[in-house]
């Protein structure tokens, strides 16, 4: 890793280098550019005045048609070098003296003139060629041309080019070497506080620091706030830690309490299931007898006396009963399975039907609804749910129950729907309290337990339950289960 964090050194002289040859490459490219045109334009001065010299001294010996005095003429060329040939032509473009370079060709194709022009030339890859009119009166009696060689242009420019090379190996190295000076004070920071941070991620130990640096500039601003957050992470490390272990102490505390709790439930339980119970099964066994043997002795007081005794007891053994099932259902081990809503619902619903086969009541459910829950504890929500529907619905000559689900907001809605009484939407809250009833007992008998049964079994699943309804237009008891994905890809089948 060390050598990952170091490449930063690396990558600046790279870049530096980088700069400092483009810079220079870009500087030569432009001088050789402008070295080539200016050269260019000179030589071109140079052969006009040349080529001007000749026409001057040449207009007598076309006019008197003297060739050898115009080969003389050409003859001065000698002493320029770079001139390969060059030739004096009559109007119709014959040759009429010629100059020649010992080792060079004969030229004899030159540029056009247009009508107006004095002169004109033209670039080749290895020549350069310039015509010219020959003026005698302000009328053109022939034409000159001179044809010079490039060469050494292209010898300047090898030169120039191992110049440019010289020059950009010398600015290189030196590159490199204010890069080392340049990599001990903007790098080596770097380097330093990318080794810091990557030790505090590996070691989670927030006490280190990164060096300042002695320069005021954006480095050390970052590298001061970079310590300025590990101290901040410090703290808050130390205070969560604190927060955790007083945590810890309260959560042992609470499943201290929580046991403690547990256990007094677990006597309470106990005392209710013996020590209650045997009053109860007393006072309603010598009620019975008292029925039995002696109800030809009491007047008709006396009898009702007895059965409102006998009544009394059997509703409290109804209350203890259903006290013992909540507390049973608090305590008790969950295991989540798949489970079939429909196929739990059906056998309930015919229980009922059997109760009173009078009733027309109608039963819709989907052949099959899945859900993720513990199969005992989701059996008793709907044996409350759908015997609450069957009860609040028995006053009408024909009912309608449903089992159904929805998706809303990504979650799986189960709901019992009945078209029963219904409710005060406003006393919904009361409805999950435990004896907590909205109709009287001689309206629908109950004990007010079995919908606050219902709010603990979902409450343990992860899930919550409410209603929705209104009076006489019969009511919706919805509930949701812990999300899971098998609860989001269950559908009716």
């Amino acid at each position: 890793m060390a050598i990952r964090t170091r490449s930063i050194s690396t990558r600046l002289t790279i870049m530096n280098m980088l700069v400092s040859g483009v810079a220079l490459l870009l500087a030569c490219a432009g001088f050789f550019a402008y070295d080539q045109v200016t050269f260019r334009q000179g030589m071109l001065h140079t052969l006009s005045a040349q080529a001007q010299i000749i026409a001057s001294n040449s207009v007598s010996a076309l006019v008197f048609n003297d060739p050898q005095s115009a080969s003389t003429t050409l003859l001065a060329l000698k002493s320029s070098p770079h001139i390969a040939s060059a030739g004096i032509l009559t109007l119709d473009y014959r040759p009429f003296a010629q100059y020649t370079r010992q080792g060079d060709d004969a030229f004899t194709s030159i540029p056009a003139l247009h009508s107006g022009e004095v002169e004109a030339s033209r670039f080749g890859a290895t020549h350069v060629v310039l015509v010219r009119q020959i003026l005698s009166d302000s009328k053109s009696i022939g034409f000159v041309y001179v044809r010079a060689d490039l060469r050494e242009l292209d010898q300047r420019l090898k030169r120039y080019a191992l110049i440019a090379f010289g020059v950009l190996l010398i600015s290189l190295l030196a590159a490199m070497l204010i890069s080392s000076a340049f990599r001990k004070s903007v790098a080596q920071p770097i380097i330093q506080l990318a080794e810091t941070a990557q030790a505090v991620s590996r070691n989670q130990d927030y006490s280190v620091r990164v060096t300042p640096t002695r320069d005021q500039n954006e480095l050390a601003v970052l590298i001061d706030s970079f310590n300025k957050m590990l101290q901040e992470i410090q703290q808050r490390d130390s205070e969560l830690q604190k927060a955790h272990d007083e945590l810890e102490l309260r959560v042992t505390e609470r499943t201290r309490d929580l046991e403690s709790s547990n256990r007094e439930l677990e006597a309470f339980s106990y005392s209710v299931s013996h020590d209650l119970r045997a009053p109860l099964d007393t006072m309603s066994g010598f009620s019975y007898v008292l029925m039995k043997n002696y109800a030809d002795k009491l007047d008709e007081n006396g009898k009702q006396s007895l059965q409102s005794i006998r009544a009394a007891a059997r509703r409290m053994a109804e209350l203890l009963d259903d006290l013992l099932n909540l507390s049973r259902i608090t305590t008790s081990t969950m295991r989540r399975e798949e489970v079939d809503l429909s196929a739990t619902a059906r056998p309930i619903m015919e229980e009922l039907c059997r109760t009173a086969p009078d009733r027309k009541v109608e039963f819709v459910a989907p052949v099959k609804i899945v859900a993720n829950a513990d199969a005992r504890l989701l059996q008793i929500v709907l044996e409350n749910l759908l015997r609450n529907a069957w009860k609040y619905t028995s006053r009408h000559d024909h009912a309608r129950i449903e089992l159904g689900q929805d998706i809303s907001n990504g979650r799986v809605v189960y709901f019992v729907k009945d078209d029963g009484n219904g409710f005060d939407p406003r006393s919904a809250d009361r409805l999950f309290q435990p004896f907590q009833r909205l109709h009287s007992s001689a309206e629908f008998p109950g004990n007010g337990i079995g919908l606050a049964t219902v709010r603990r079994i979902i409450q343990r699943h992860g899930g919550e339950v409410w209603a929705e309804g209104g009076i006489e237009k019969g009511a919706t008891f919805y509930f949701t289960l812990q999300s899971t994905r098998s609860d989001l890809r269950s559908r009716v089948v």
